[in-house]
């Protein structure tokens, strides 16, 4: 696997949805978050690099993959 770089919010997004499979990213502080990602194995970025854009896209990307691995809730 090539090394994640901070404007990699897709791939981010999927890893952190396959190592954190149960959190929901809306609930995650952008602290936690930048911890989350700089723990990743593949991160090979500058821990300081990320923004609060670069933040918020990873969190959305994050989010897209957790709904598309969850049950539809019933109605």
């Amino acid at each position: 696997m090539a090394r994640l770089k901070w404007p990699d919010a897709d791939e981010i997004g999927f890893q952190l949805s396959k190592k954190l499979p149960d959190i929901d990213p809306l609930t995650v502080r952008f602290t936690d978050l930048r911890r989350h990602v700089t723990d990743l194995p593949e991160f090979a970025d500058d821990p300081a690099g990320s923004s609060e854009t670069i933040l918020e896209a990873i969190q959305m990307a994050w989010l897209a993959c957790y709904r598309e691995n969850r049950p539809a809730a019933s109605d």
